[in-house]
């Protein structure tokens, strides 16, 4: 099977280190990873805290880990992607009891093993994996290595029932696109690490592997977490956090408008199209 391997190397390490403390009322700090959902919910925030709201916002990309803890050290303000309550449990177990959880900002979430449908025609289960390590060239696509995903695809691996014979490989999720569609393309098998929502189950036809042994957890939510004090020190940026909320059809509609204008807009333009297309609900998010 002919694939372009996916390594990369770790986003942004020193993120949770960083020297800068929050400076002055004026200014927010957020962190995402460059994981679709997050990004665009990411700049929408930024674009409602300065253009409604008066802020100077900075928006910073790392790994899921060094966010959780510039979160609780207090260099970020606040973070929109937190999977719970599986997906990111063990930074929680970890760094709970110095950051705040805002809420949910999205119902309906998911974690898993994806395949292409023409794939999943013969293959429905992860314990089924192990019977087609060749035709899968032994490799699960994902993403970074810190993300809550990975742990769980580890576990599959090599801590569960299933055993799997496979290698996980690292990268980022626009790189694990790149390979499914190249896949897709050729018509070859591939199974990634895969999460809704999520714009490719619009571009492809795609199906979650069954899980039987629940390593990918349940259904989930994905909440805002933010730095303890900020409710104390930004009340109506703790506020508007609190208030924001994404139906999945609205969720579908953010995510389709930063594909379709990913190669021409900045995320910050597009983020900010959106809005203008939908100011009541920005107004209803407002504190």
């Amino acid at each position: 099977m002919k694939k372009l391997l996916v390594l990369v190397t770790v986003l942004m390490t020193g993120f949770a280190v960083m020297a800068c403390d929050i400076a002055g009322d004026d200014r927010v700090e957020l962190g995402y990873v460059n994981w679709a959902e997050g990004v665009a919910m990411n700049y929408v925030i930024e674009a409602i805290l300065e253009d409604e709201m008066g802020y100077d916002v900075t928006s910073r990309m790392a790994d899921v880990g060094p966010i959780f803890q510039s979160l609780a050290n207090g260099n970020t303000d606040a973070f929109v992607d937190a999977w719970l309550p599986v997906t990111h449990q063990n930074y929680i177990e970890e760094y709970g009891d110095d950051i705040a959880d805002l809420g949910y900002n999205f119902e309906g979430a998911r974690i898993g093993l994806v395949v292409p449908d023409y794939v999943y025609a013969e293959v429905q289960s992860i314990a089924d994996l192990n019977d087609f390590v060749e035709q899968f060239d032994g490799r699960i696509i994902g993403i970074d290595a810190g993300a809550g995903i990975m742990s769980a695809a580890d576990a599959a691996i090599a801590e569960s029932g299933y055993d799997l014979d496979f290698e996980l490989l690292t990268g980022t999720d626009p790189l694990m696109v790149i390979e499914l569609q190249q896949a897709i393309n050729a018509g070859e098998w591939i199974v990634v690490t895969g999460w809704e929502p999520h714009y490719k189950f619009a571009d492809f036809d795609l199906e979650f592997l069954e899980d039987p042994e629940g390593i990918f957890g349940d259904v989930e939510a994905i909440h805002t977490v933010a730095r303890n004090d900020l409710a104390d020190d930004m009340p109506d940026v703790a506020q508007l956090l609190e208030n924001f909320y994404l139906t999945s059809e609205q969720m579908a509609g953010l995510m389709a408008m930063f594909q379709e204008h990913g190669e021409d807009l900045s995320e910050a333009e597009i983020a900010r199209l959106w809005t203008a297309e939908n100011d009541d609900l920005v107004q209803s998010w407002l504190p």
